[in-house]
């Protein structure tokens, strides 16, 4: 799904229409769409009535061709018209020869028709306001939804809410939101998804979402030159490794994991249990020498690796030990757990440098990256991203993000996009900017947007388990970026998961998400 903004859509459409595809036509792809999504919806639960919100603009177009559609599949249909004409507008004509009831907002003083409509359907479609909007909405527009606000919370069955492109009331840019903005329970947003709809708080009233093919040629310049994508189920489906009945342990490659100390023993055993449940063939733990009695028996699994150490942390003459031990590993992860102290600090600038494999980069070792001092001999002082095995996955969060660039975390959040692709290409590096809508980001331009914002993730060891798929993926053989969008999708939704499990995003620990990894990639096929 590619994710663009109200401009690059406009643009979209305007070159489409030049090349054959007439607006008219998209409409009719776009309601067509829409309605099979939410006769399928119908057919799972009985669903057979249904009330379309339409305003005057391509959404309240997109809901009418819906309508009509539905009308002929034999649903007892409703439109509630806001500001439209009815005269000569041949999507009502054709709406109402279907057999359609319709009813004009301007005729209706004391809102019974509109409280009859929502009492008496299963689905509302909500086509009343487009993604060009701006807020603050018109008089008349917030007063319906208002009303229907009001009327749908006063219902012990409320109607199932489709958001037709965007919920009525979201600036699809910025992400903001009139007050009487409808939560939906699915948006089925035309083509593209719309930037503002993974932003806060428009995220909070789009619900499920999913695309609608409008039929776009696929040599539009406008649409190819859009290089930001929403990852999804079938993506990321296709991107996993084929697991054959011919497969052995080999096939699947070896993580390499240097994670853990004294003080967090448990990032090491979330990171190497990660890599496993991600379907790696062999994960070697390399873990200071305490830390393996406490380690072992969780994973009996793993090879180890036993550090030298200094008071549990990682010594500084570490180094070789690991180069030593690293000729059947096919992928390299370093961070998670390691500390602050100086000899940590002195192994990374050891070590980095050396390292000729595919490598994820997580947590303390980001930190530790600042500075490296230049190699011996190397004269000028080189840039501490140019002594990584390129292309490394970075994968921090925005503290983190404000270490690496210089830049305030205020800088950094104010706008993410923008800060991964400018700090990917100018590293070289695949960056996974972690939080809510986590941004992965190519040096080739490309960009993918996880489309999860839950505080189920906001929790002590999750990263671990994130760096851990994306180690565990690469050992398998994917590249950095599909290493790192498939490993950040998987974990968002296994975030969400365990919050479901549970009951409660406040429950979720690491732990938990990694349970829920297996189910995840089940369904993933």
């Amino acid at each position: 799904m590619k994710l663009v903004n109200v401009t690059q859509m406009i643009a979209i459409e305007k070159e489409a229409d030049a090349n054959g595809l007439s607006y008219a036509e998209m409409m009719e792809n776009a309601g067509r769409g829409l309605a099979e999504l939410v006769h399928a919806l119908g057919q799972e639960h009985g669903w057979d009535e249904v009330t379309g919100l339409v305003g005057s603009g391509n959404n309240g177009g997109d809901t009418l061709v819906a309508l009509a559609w539905l009308a002929n599949a034999g649903w007892r249909t409703h439109a509630y018209l806001l500001n439209r004409r009815s005269k000569d507008d041949e999507l009502i004509t054709r709406y109402l020869s279907a057999g359609g009831e319709l009813f004009e907002s301007a005729r209706d003083t004391n809102d019974e028709t509109l409280n009859a409509f929502l009492d008496q359907s299963d689905v509302l479609l909500d086509g009343l306001l487009g993604t060009g909007i701006k807020l603050p909405l018109k008089k008349e527009a917030a007063q319906v939804l208002a009303k229907i606000n009001f009327s749908l919370s006063e219902m012990d069955l409320p109607a199932f809410v489709v958001a037709v492109d965007c919920p009525s009331g979201v600036d699809c840019d910025t992400g903001a939101t009139a007050d009487e903005t409808i939560p939906a329970d699915l948006t089925v947003t035309m083509a593209a998804v719309k930037q503002g709809l993974l932003k806060l708080p428009a995220f909070e009233f789009v619900g499920d979402l999913q695309v609608v093919d409008i039929g776009l040629p696929e040599n539009l310049d406008s649409w190819n030159a859009v290089k930001t994508e929403v990852a999804d189920w079938d993506m990321v489906s296709a991107l996993l490794p084929e697991r054959t009945p011919a497969s052995h342990k080999g096939t699947f490659g070896t993580a390499f994991v240097v994670a853990g100390s004294i003080s967090y023993t448990g990032a090491a055993l979330l990171a190497g249990t990660a890599a496993y449940r991600i379907g790696a063939g062999l994960v070697t733990m390399a873990v200071p020498e305490p830390l393996h009695a406490a380690l072992a028996g969780h994973l009996p699994e793993a090879t180890w690796l036993l550090l030298p150490h200094e008071n549990g942390f990682i010594s500084d003459n570490a180094s070789d030990d690991v180069l030593e031990n690293l000729e059947r590993a096919t992928a390299f992860l370093v961070g998670p757990g390691l500390g602050d102290k100086h000899t940590t600090r002195t192994f990374i600038e050891n070590i980095i440098p050396s390292i000729k494999i595919p490598m994820v980069i997580d947590a303390d070792a980001l930190r530790h990256l600042i500075p490296l001092p230049p190699r011996e001999g190397a004269g000028v002082k080189e840039s501490w991203y140019k002594k990584l095995f390129a292309p490394a996955v970075l994968t921090p969060h925005p503290g983190e993000m404000s270490l690496l660039t210089g830049l305030s975390k205020e800088e950094i959040q104010s706008n993410r996009e923008m800060m991964a692709g400018r700090y990917a290409k100018e590293w070289g590096h695949v960056v996974v900017l972690k939080g809510a809508f986590t941004v992965i980001a190519s040096p080739d331009g490309r960009m993918t947007i996880i489309p999860v914002a839950t505080p189920a993730l906001a929790r002590a060891g999750t990263g671990d388990v994130l760096a851990g798929l994306i180690v565990g993926l690469r050992a398998q053989g994917l590249d950095a970026y599909d290493a790192a969008v498939a490993g950040a999708f998987i974990h968002a939704q296994a975030g969400l998961l365990a919050a479901e499990i549970l009951g409660t995003t406040a429950s979720v620990l690491a732990s938990d998400v990694l349970d829920a990894v297996p189910d995840v990639i089940a369904e993933l096929g």
